[in-house]
Protein backbone atom coordinates (compact mmCIF):
# COMPACT_ATOMS: atom_id res chain seq x y z
CA UNK A 1 0.00 0.00 0.00
CA UNK A 2 1.56 3.20 -1.13
CA UNK A 3 1.54 5.78 1.90
CA UNK A 4 0.73 9.86 1.08
CA UNK A 5 4.27 10.96 2.92
CA UNK A 6 5.42 8.50 -0.44
CA UNK A 7 4.18 10.95 -2.54
CA UNK A 8 5.63 13.75 -4.17
CA UNK A 9 6.65 16.54 -2.54
CA UNK A 10 7.10 14.28 0.67
CA UNK A 11 7.26 17.30 3.08
CA UNK A 12 3.68 18.90 1.82
CA UNK A 13 2.05 15.06 1.52
CA UNK A 14 3.80 14.10 5.41
CA UNK A 15 2.33 17.68 6.45
CA UNK A 16 -1.06 17.12 5.31
CA UNK A 17 -1.27 13.28 6.50
CA UNK A 18 -0.36 15.15 10.23
CA UNK A 19 -3.55 17.32 9.48
CA UNK A 20 -5.75 14.95 8.13
CA UNK A 21 -5.75 13.21 11.98
CA UNK A 22 -6.68 16.77 13.35
CA UNK A 23 -10.76 17.55 13.48
CA UNK A 24 -11.05 20.95 11.92
CA UNK A 25 -14.54 22.24 11.46
CA UNK A 26 -15.63 25.80 10.92
CA UNK A 27 -15.47 27.37 14.40
CA UNK A 28 -13.71 24.25 16.11
CA UNK A 29 -10.22 25.12 15.10
CA UNK A 30 -8.79 24.92 18.63
CA UNK A 31 -6.47 21.97 17.73
CA UNK A 32 -5.32 22.75 15.21
CA UNK A 33 -4.57 25.70 16.48
CA UNK A 34 -2.73 24.31 19.12
CA UNK A 35 -0.95 21.71 16.63
CA UNK A 36 0.33 25.10 14.98
CA UNK A 37 1.86 27.19 17.78
CA UNK A 38 3.46 23.70 19.05
CA UNK A 39 4.90 23.48 15.75
CA UNK A 40 6.23 27.19 15.55
CA UNK A 41 7.31 26.42 19.22
CA UNK A 42 9.26 23.27 17.91
CA UNK A 43 10.87 24.84 14.56
CA UNK A 44 11.97 27.87 17.05
CA UNK A 45 9.81 30.19 14.97
CA UNK A 46 8.47 33.06 16.25
CA UNK A 47 4.51 32.83 16.18
CA UNK A 48 1.38 34.82 17.25
CA UNK A 49 -2.10 34.73 17.66
CA UNK A 50 -4.58 36.95 17.59
CA UNK A 51 -8.29 37.25 19.72
CA UNK A 52 -10.13 36.33 17.14
CA UNK A 53 -7.78 32.64 16.85
CA UNK A 54 -5.85 33.75 13.03
CA UNK A 55 -2.00 33.07 13.48
CA UNK A 56 0.82 33.89 12.23
CA UNK A 57 4.47 31.88 11.92
CA UNK A 58 7.40 33.79 10.84
CA UNK A 59 10.49 32.33 8.96
CA UNK A 60 13.00 34.97 8.93
CA UNK A 61 14.65 35.98 6.03
CA UNK A 62 17.72 33.77 5.07
CA UNK A 63 21.18 34.83 5.07
CA UNK A 64 21.57 37.60 2.15
CA UNK A 65 18.17 37.68 1.57
CA UNK A 66 17.25 40.58 4.67
CA UNK A 67 16.52 43.62 1.68
CA UNK A 68 13.63 41.14 0.20
CA UNK A 69 9.86 42.04 0.58
CA UNK A 70 8.17 40.56 2.79
CA UNK A 71 5.38 37.87 1.67
CA UNK A 72 2.47 36.49 3.27
CA UNK A 73 1.28 32.85 2.82
CA UNK A 74 -2.15 32.59 3.33
CA UNK A 75 -4.44 29.49 3.94
CA UNK A 76 -7.49 28.91 6.17
CA UNK A 77 -7.49 26.69 9.35
CA UNK A 78 -10.80 24.81 8.75
CA UNK A 79 -12.35 22.72 6.66
CA UNK A 80 -16.41 21.53 5.68
CA UNK A 81 -17.67 18.51 7.10
CA UNK A 82 -19.56 16.31 4.66
CA UNK A 83 -20.00 12.54 4.61
CA UNK A 84 -22.12 10.25 3.29
CA UNK A 85 -25.24 9.20 5.06
CA UNK A 86 -24.19 5.64 5.92
CA UNK A 87 -20.92 6.49 6.70
CA UNK A 88 -19.90 6.15 10.68
CA UNK A 89 -17.67 9.42 11.39
CA UNK A 90 -16.84 11.55 14.35
CA UNK A 91 -16.43 14.98 13.35
CA UNK A 92 -14.64 15.96 16.90
CA UNK A 93 -12.49 12.97 17.25
CA UNK A 94 -12.42 10.75 14.42
CA UNK A 95 -8.98 11.32 11.88
CA UNK A 96 -9.99 11.48 7.45
CA UNK A 97 -9.03 8.29 6.12
CA UNK A 98 -7.08 9.41 2.70
CA UNK A 99 -7.42 7.03 -0.38
CA UNK A 100 -4.80 6.99 -3.14
CA UNK A 101 -6.47 5.93 -6.23
CA UNK A 102 -5.60 6.29 -9.92
CA UNK A 103 -3.49 9.49 -9.47
CA UNK A 104 -5.71 11.23 -7.12
CA UNK A 105 -5.89 10.88 -2.91
CA UNK A 106 -9.78 11.09 -1.75
CA UNK A 107 -11.39 9.83 1.50
CA UNK A 108 -12.84 7.42 2.96
CA UNK A 109 -16.79 8.46 3.01
CA UNK A 110 -16.23 12.28 4.05
CA UNK A 111 -14.54 14.99 2.22
CA UNK A 112 -11.03 15.55 2.22
CA UNK A 113 -10.05 18.71 3.64
CA UNK A 114 -7.66 19.66 1.06
CA UNK A 115 -9.37 22.67 0.97
CA UNK A 116 -7.67 24.18 2.68
CA UNK A 117 -5.25 21.49 4.47
CA UNK A 118 -2.95 22.12 1.22
CA UNK A 119 -2.34 25.30 1.80
CA UNK A 120 -1.36 24.68 5.60
CA UNK A 121 0.77 21.64 4.19
CA UNK A 122 2.47 23.85 1.84
CA UNK A 123 3.23 26.50 4.54
CA UNK A 124 4.08 24.26 7.03
CA UNK A 125 6.65 22.81 4.50
CA UNK A 126 7.91 25.91 3.38
CA UNK A 127 8.73 27.36 7.28
CA UNK A 128 11.35 24.24 7.57
CA UNK A 129 12.38 23.47 4.26
CA UNK A 130 16.20 23.62 4.65
CA UNK A 131 17.27 24.52 1.07
CA UNK A 132 15.06 27.75 0.21
CA UNK A 133 16.41 31.01 -0.26
CA UNK A 134 14.22 33.86 0.12
CA UNK A 135 13.25 37.23 2.22
CA UNK A 136 11.13 37.09 5.53
CA UNK A 137 8.03 35.06 5.25
CA UNK A 138 4.58 35.00 6.99
CA UNK A 139 2.39 32.19 7.33
CA UNK A 140 -0.76 33.33 7.97
CA UNK A 141 -3.32 30.97 9.40
CA UNK A 142 -7.07 32.27 9.27
CA UNK A 143 -10.14 30.49 11.29
CA UNK A 144 -13.49 29.96 10.39
CA UNK A 145 -13.59 30.41 6.56
CA UNK A 146 -15.83 28.23 5.49
CA UNK A 147 -18.96 29.29 7.68
CA UNK A 148 -18.28 33.37 7.05
CA UNK A 149 -14.84 34.29 7.22
CA UNK A 150 -14.92 35.54 10.26
CA UNK A 151 -11.04 35.09 11.06
CA UNK A 152 -10.26 37.62 8.05
CA UNK A 153 -13.09 39.49 9.13
CA UNK A 154 -11.54 40.04 12.74
CA UNK A 155 -7.71 40.71 11.25
CA UNK A 156 -6.15 43.71 12.34
CA UNK A 157 -3.64 46.28 9.69
CA UNK A 158 -1.28 45.58 11.93
CA UNK A 159 -1.07 41.40 12.24
CA UNK A 160 1.67 41.03 9.54
CA UNK A 161 4.06 42.76 8.00
CA UNK A 162 4.31 41.99 4.36
CA UNK A 163 1.88 43.62 1.30
CA UNK A 164 2.52 41.01 -1.07
CA UNK A 165 0.03 37.77 -0.52
CA UNK A 166 -0.38 34.46 -1.80
CA UNK A 167 -3.43 32.66 -1.11
CA UNK A 168 -3.29 28.86 -1.06
CA UNK A 169 -7.07 28.22 -1.49
CA UNK A 170 -7.48 27.79 -4.80
CA UNK A 171 -8.35 24.63 -6.53
CA UNK A 172 -6.93 24.48 -10.55
CA UNK A 173 -3.76 23.63 -11.22
CA UNK A 174 -3.03 26.09 -14.26
CA UNK A 175 -4.99 29.07 -13.11
CA UNK A 176 -3.46 32.40 -11.44
CA UNK A 177 -6.82 33.66 -9.24
CA UNK A 178 -6.23 37.50 -9.40
CA UNK A 179 -10.28 38.16 -8.10
CA UNK A 180 -13.19 36.84 -6.31
CA UNK A 181 -16.85 37.25 -5.93
CA UNK A 182 -18.33 38.83 -2.54
CA UNK A 183 -20.94 36.90 -1.05
CA UNK A 184 -23.92 36.99 1.94
CA UNK A 185 -26.04 34.86 3.38
CA UNK A 186 -30.59 35.58 3.26
CA UNK A 187 -31.63 33.04 6.11
CA UNK A 188 -35.70 32.87 6.69
CA UNK A 189 -37.29 31.50 10.29
CA UNK A 190 -41.01 30.45 10.10
CA UNK A 191 -42.95 29.50 12.62
CA UNK A 192 -46.05 26.69 11.72
CA UNK A 193 -48.45 25.20 14.24
CA UNK A 194 -49.00 21.41 14.92
CA UNK A 195 -52.15 19.69 14.25
CA UNK A 196 -52.87 16.10 15.84
CA UNK A 197 -51.65 13.11 12.81
CA UNK A 198 -55.67 11.46 12.18
CA UNK A 199 -56.03 7.54 12.95
CA UNK A 200 -56.67 6.35 9.91
CA UNK A 201 -53.44 7.92 8.79
CA UNK A 202 -50.02 6.37 7.22
CA UNK A 203 -46.20 8.26 7.48
CA UNK A 204 -43.73 8.12 4.63
CA UNK A 205 -40.35 9.01 4.02
CA UNK A 206 -38.92 10.24 0.92
CA UNK A 207 -35.47 10.26 0.03
CA UNK A 208 -33.46 12.51 -2.80
CA UNK A 209 -29.79 10.85 -2.59
CA UNK A 210 -26.75 10.34 -4.48
CA UNK A 211 -26.34 13.80 -5.99
CA UNK A 212 -22.99 15.13 -6.83
CA UNK A 213 -23.48 18.48 -4.23
CA UNK A 214 -20.64 20.34 -4.10
CA UNK A 215 -19.01 24.20 -3.93
CA UNK A 216 -21.86 26.35 -4.17
CA UNK A 217 -19.49 29.31 -6.04
CA UNK A 218 -17.05 27.09 -7.72
CA UNK A 219 -19.48 24.70 -9.19
CA UNK A 220 -22.95 26.57 -9.34
CA UNK A 221 -23.02 26.99 -12.76
CA UNK A 222 -22.26 23.24 -13.45
CA UNK A 223 -26.42 22.19 -13.12
CA UNK A 224 -26.06 19.70 -10.14
CA UNK A 225 -29.25 18.94 -8.86
CA UNK A 226 -30.08 20.53 -5.55
CA UNK A 227 -31.93 18.03 -3.34
CA UNK A 228 -34.31 20.79 -1.68
CA UNK A 229 -35.42 21.84 -4.50
CA UNK A 230 -36.16 18.31 -5.95
CA UNK A 231 -37.78 17.59 -2.58
CA UNK A 232 -39.86 20.47 -2.29
CA UNK A 233 -40.60 19.92 -6.37
CA UNK A 234 -42.12 16.35 -5.41
CA UNK A 235 -43.78 17.87 -2.36
CA UNK A 236 -45.33 20.60 -4.35
CA UNK A 237 -46.49 18.43 -6.88
CA UNK A 238 -47.74 15.54 -4.68
CA UNK A 239 -49.67 18.53 -2.82
CA UNK A 240 -51.57 19.77 -5.89
CA UNK A 241 -52.32 15.93 -6.33
CA UNK A 242 -53.87 14.00 -3.11
CA UNK A 243 -54.15 15.18 0.17
CA UNK A 244 -50.70 15.30 2.38
CA UNK A 245 -49.42 16.67 5.44
CA UNK A 246 -46.03 17.41 6.18
CA UNK A 247 -44.21 16.57 9.24
CA UNK A 248 -40.66 17.16 8.52
CA UNK A 249 -38.44 18.21 5.89
CA UNK A 250 -34.47 17.95 6.29
CA UNK A 251 -32.47 19.02 3.28
CA UNK A 252 -28.94 20.57 3.30
CA UNK A 253 -26.57 20.42 5.67
CA UNK A 254 -24.06 23.78 4.53
CA UNK A 255 -24.42 27.12 3.43
CA UNK A 256 -21.62 27.42 1.31
CA UNK A 257 -22.31 23.40 -0.57
CA UNK A 258 -24.95 22.81 -3.01
CA UNK A 259 -27.40 20.40 -1.28
CA UNK A 260 -26.58 16.47 -1.96
CA UNK A 261 -30.00 14.86 -0.12
CA UNK A 262 -33.06 15.60 1.75
CA UNK A 263 -35.59 14.07 3.74
CA UNK A 264 -39.24 14.78 4.13
CA UNK A 265 -41.71 12.64 6.23
CA UNK A 266 -45.47 13.06 5.09
CA UNK A 267 -48.86 12.17 6.48
CA UNK A 268 -51.46 10.13 3.92
CA UNK A 269 -54.80 8.69 4.37
CA UNK A 270 -54.39 4.74 4.63
CA UNK A 271 -56.42 4.32 1.45
CA UNK A 272 -54.54 6.25 -0.24
CA UNK A 273 -50.90 4.93 0.10
CA UNK A 274 -50.91 1.98 -2.64
CA UNK A 275 -51.25 4.63 -5.15
CA UNK A 276 -49.71 7.68 -3.71
CA UNK A 277 -46.61 5.21 -3.51
CA UNK A 278 -46.82 4.51 -7.05
CA UNK A 279 -47.03 7.92 -8.17
CA UNK A 280 -44.41 9.12 -5.93
CA UNK A 281 -41.88 6.16 -7.79
CA UNK A 282 -43.39 7.10 -11.34
CA UNK A 283 -42.76 10.82 -10.99
CA UNK A 284 -38.94 9.95 -9.17
CA UNK A 285 -38.33 8.04 -12.19
CA UNK A 286 -38.87 11.32 -14.35
CA UNK A 287 -36.75 13.74 -12.26
CA UNK A 288 -34.05 10.82 -12.44
CA UNK A 289 -34.23 11.12 -16.37
CA UNK A 290 -33.93 14.87 -16.04
CA UNK A 291 -30.63 14.33 -14.54
CA UNK A 292 -29.72 11.32 -16.23
CA UNK A 293 -26.62 12.91 -17.65
CA UNK A 294 -25.12 14.86 -15.26
CA UNK A 295 -26.76 12.99 -11.73
CA UNK A 296 -26.03 9.28 -12.66
CA UNK A 297 -26.34 8.48 -8.78
CA UNK A 298 -29.52 10.76 -8.33
CA UNK A 299 -32.02 7.84 -5.97
CA UNK A 300 -35.67 9.08 -5.44
CA UNK A 301 -37.15 6.78 -2.55
CA UNK A 302 -39.68 6.24 -0.49
CA UNK A 303 -40.88 3.78 2.07
CA UNK A 304 -43.46 3.26 5.32
CA UNK A 305 -41.84 5.02 8.67
CA UNK A 306 -43.23 5.29 12.30
CA UNK A 307 -46.46 7.31 11.98
CA UNK A 308 -45.27 10.71 13.98
CA UNK A 309 -47.67 12.14 16.33
CA UNK A 310 -48.10 15.68 14.97
CA UNK A 311 -47.86 17.44 11.18
CA UNK A 312 -47.53 20.99 9.94
CA UNK A 313 -50.61 23.21 9.30
CA UNK A 314 -51.98 23.16 5.96
CA UNK A 315 -51.83 27.05 5.52
CA UNK A 316 -48.19 27.01 6.51
CA UNK A 317 -47.68 23.91 4.74
CA UNK A 318 -48.82 25.64 1.02
CA UNK A 319 -46.57 28.99 1.68
CA UNK A 320 -43.68 27.03 3.01
CA UNK A 321 -43.96 25.07 -0.49
CA UNK A 322 -44.30 27.93 -2.41
CA UNK A 323 -42.13 29.96 -1.10
CA UNK A 324 -39.45 26.95 -2.15
CA UNK A 325 -41.11 26.28 -5.41
CA UNK A 326 -40.03 30.35 -6.35
CA UNK A 327 -36.78 30.76 -4.50
CA UNK A 328 -34.32 30.80 -7.51
CA UNK A 329 -31.28 28.53 -7.12
CA UNK A 330 -28.08 28.64 -9.41
CA UNK A 331 -26.37 31.42 -11.70
CA UNK A 332 -28.12 34.26 -12.42
CA UNK A 333 -25.84 36.53 -14.39
CA UNK A 334 -22.57 35.80 -16.47
CA UNK A 335 -19.72 38.04 -16.77
CA UNK A 336 -19.84 40.93 -19.46
CA UNK A 337 -15.87 41.08 -18.72
CA UNK A 338 -14.53 37.68 -18.38
CA UNK A 339 -15.47 34.34 -20.34
CA UNK A 340 -17.04 31.48 -18.58
CA UNK A 341 -17.13 33.51 -15.27
CA UNK A 342 -20.45 33.66 -13.00
CA UNK A 343 -21.07 37.64 -12.02
CA UNK A 344 -23.71 36.52 -9.64
CA UNK A 345 -24.97 33.17 -8.75
CA UNK A 346 -27.82 31.69 -5.42
CA UNK A 347 -27.56 28.58 -3.42
CA UNK A 348 -30.90 27.24 -1.48
CA UNK A 349 -28.82 25.26 1.09
CA UNK A 350 -30.49 23.62 3.41
CA UNK A 351 -33.88 23.45 4.81
CA UNK A 352 -34.32 22.31 8.43
CA UNK A 353 -37.94 21.85 10.57
CA UNK A 354 -36.72 21.74 14.35
CA UNK A 355 -38.68 20.77 17.89
CA UNK A 356 -40.14 24.48 18.27
CA UNK A 357 -42.01 24.32 15.15
CA UNK A 358 -39.78 26.53 13.69
CA UNK A 359 -38.25 26.14 9.83
CA UNK A 360 -34.96 27.47 9.07
CA UNK A 361 -34.02 28.38 5.09
CA UNK A 362 -30.24 29.01 4.23
CA UNK A 363 -29.21 30.69 1.47
CA UNK A 364 -26.06 32.09 -0.46
CA UNK A 365 -26.03 34.98 -2.63
CA UNK A 366 -22.60 35.69 -4.70
CA UNK A 367 -21.88 38.12 -7.26
CA UNK A 368 -18.83 40.35 -8.37
CA UNK A 369 -20.88 43.12 -8.62
CA UNK A 370 -22.07 44.36 -5.23
CA UNK A 371 -25.76 46.17 -6.21
CA UNK A 372 -26.22 42.61 -8.23
CA UNK A 373 -25.67 40.52 -5.07
CA UNK A 374 -27.90 42.44 -3.19
CA UNK A 375 -30.54 42.43 -5.47
CA UNK A 376 -30.64 38.48 -5.66
CA UNK A 377 -30.95 38.85 -2.17
CA UNK A 378 -34.08 40.44 -2.45
CA UNK A 379 -35.21 38.19 -4.58
CA UNK A 380 -34.76 35.67 -2.01
CA UNK A 381 -36.01 37.60 0.49
CA UNK A 382 -39.27 37.89 -1.69
CA UNK A 383 -39.65 34.28 -2.11
CA UNK A 384 -39.22 33.70 1.82
CA UNK A 385 -41.71 36.35 3.06
CA UNK A 386 -44.08 34.60 1.03
CA UNK A 387 -43.93 32.05 3.62
CA UNK A 388 -44.61 34.38 6.40
CA UNK A 389 -40.66 34.01 7.11
CA UNK A 390 -38.91 36.62 8.84
CA UNK A 391 -35.69 37.35 6.88
CA UNK A 392 -32.39 38.05 8.30
CA UNK A 393 -29.00 39.00 5.83
CA UNK A 394 -25.74 38.40 7.25
CA UNK A 395 -23.65 41.73 6.53
CA UNK A 396 -21.71 39.42 4.11
CA UNK A 397 -17.79 40.22 2.83
CA UNK A 398 -16.41 42.54 -0.24
CA UNK A 399 -14.74 40.85 -3.58
CA UNK A 400 -11.68 41.44 -4.97
CA UNK A 401 -11.16 43.33 -7.78
CA UNK A 402 -9.05 42.07 -10.38
CA UNK A 403 -5.85 43.81 -11.10
CA UNK A 404 -3.45 42.98 -14.30
CA UNK A 405 -0.80 45.24 -13.89
CA UNK A 406 0.05 43.42 -10.22
CA UNK A 407 3.52 42.79 -9.38
CA UNK A 408 2.85 39.17 -7.96
CA UNK A 409 1.25 38.44 -10.71
CA UNK A 410 3.72 39.04 -13.43
CA UNK A 411 6.22 37.13 -11.36
CA UNK A 412 4.17 34.58 -10.45
CA UNK A 413 3.29 34.03 -14.66
CA UNK A 414 6.69 34.76 -15.47
CA UNK A 415 7.35 31.72 -13.12
CA UNK A 416 4.93 29.55 -14.49
CA UNK A 417 6.17 29.61 -18.00
CA UNK A 418 9.60 29.02 -17.39
CA UNK A 419 8.73 25.74 -15.27
CA UNK A 420 5.98 24.17 -17.65
CA UNK A 421 6.76 25.85 -21.04
CA UNK A 422 3.51 27.54 -21.11
CA UNK A 423 1.30 30.56 -20.73
CA UNK A 424 -1.21 29.97 -17.21
CA UNK A 425 -4.88 31.16 -17.61
CA UNK A 426 -5.26 34.60 -15.23
CA UNK A 427 -8.85 34.62 -14.21
CA UNK A 428 -11.11 35.94 -11.50
CA UNK A 429 -12.96 33.00 -9.56
CA UNK A 430 -16.68 33.33 -8.20
CA UNK A 431 -16.31 31.50 -4.78
CA UNK A 432 -15.51 34.02 -2.27
CA UNK A 433 -11.91 34.09 -1.04
CA UNK A 434 -10.32 35.67 2.25
CA UNK A 435 -8.34 38.12 -0.33
CA UNK A 436 -11.80 40.42 -0.56
CA UNK A 437 -11.53 40.90 2.68
CA UNK A 438 -7.65 41.68 2.83
CA UNK A 439 -8.01 43.31 0.30
CA UNK A 440 -9.99 45.83 2.05
CA UNK A 441 -8.41 45.82 5.28
CA UNK A 442 -4.75 46.19 4.03
CA UNK A 443 -4.48 48.97 2.03
CA UNK A 444 -1.97 48.92 -1.31
CA UNK A 445 -1.56 44.64 -0.72
CA UNK A 446 -0.60 43.02 -4.17
CA UNK A 447 -2.32 39.51 -3.97
CA UNK A 448 -2.64 36.44 -6.16
CA UNK A 449 -4.24 32.86 -5.35
CA UNK A 450 -3.16 29.05 -6.44
CA UNK A 451 -3.09 25.94 -6.18
CA UNK A 452 -2.96 22.45 -7.07
CA UNK A 453 -6.33 20.74 -8.68
CA UNK A 454 -9.09 19.76 -6.40
CA UNK A 455 -12.32 18.46 -7.46
CA UNK A 456 -16.15 17.81 -5.54
CA UNK A 457 -14.91 20.17 -2.60
CA UNK A 458 -17.26 20.63 0.11
CA UNK A 459 -18.61 16.72 -1.04
CA UNK A 460 -17.51 12.97 0.39
CA UNK A 461 -16.21 13.22 -3.38
CA UNK A 462 -13.01 15.68 -2.68
CA UNK A 463 -9.89 14.72 -4.24
CA UNK A 464 -6.99 16.19 -5.47
CA UNK A 465 -4.81 15.26 -8.06
CA UNK A 466 -1.40 14.21 -6.90
CA UNK A 467 0.88 15.26 -9.69
CA UNK A 468 -0.62 18.83 -9.23
CA UNK A 469 0.93 18.76 -6.09
CA UNK A 470 4.37 18.57 -7.09
CA UNK A 471 3.58 21.69 -10.06
CA UNK A 472 2.21 23.93 -7.32
CA UNK A 473 5.13 23.54 -5.29
CA UNK A 474 7.42 23.56 -7.76
CA UNK A 475 5.83 27.24 -8.29
CA UNK A 476 5.61 28.49 -5.05
CA UNK A 477 9.04 28.06 -4.43
CA UNK A 478 10.14 29.59 -7.59
CA UNK A 479 8.00 32.83 -7.10
CA UNK A 480 9.68 32.90 -3.42
CA UNK A 481 12.70 32.81 -5.28
CA UNK A 482 12.39 35.31 -7.03
CA UNK A 483 10.35 37.57 -4.42
CA UNK A 484 12.38 41.72 -5.65
CA UNK A 485 14.11 44.06 -3.52
CA UNK A 486 12.30 46.58 -1.08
Amino acid sequence: MILLSQLKPSPVWEYFDEICRIPRLSKNEERIRKYLLEFARKNNLESKEDNTGNILIIRPPSPGMENRKTVVLQSHMDMVGEKNADHPHDWKKDPIIPVINEGWVTAQGTTLGADDGMGIASQLAILTDPKLKSGKIECLFTVDEESGMTGAIGLKPDFFEGRILINLDSEDEGVLYIGCAGGMDTIGTMKYLSEPTGKNSKALNLAVTGLHGGHSGDEIHKGYGNSVKIMNRLLWNLSNKFSISLSNFDGGNLRNAIPREAFATIVINKESAGEIISWINSFGLTIIEEFVEIEKDLRISVKEVDLPSFVMDKDNQTRLLASLTCCPHGAIAWSKEMDDLVETSTNLASVKFDENNTIRIVTTQRSSIESSRHDVAAMVETCLKLAGAEVVHSDGYPGWRPNMTSEILKITRNSYQKLFGKEPNIRAIHAGLECGLIFEKFKGIDMISFGPTIRGAHTPEEKIEIRTAQMFWDLLLDVLANIPLK
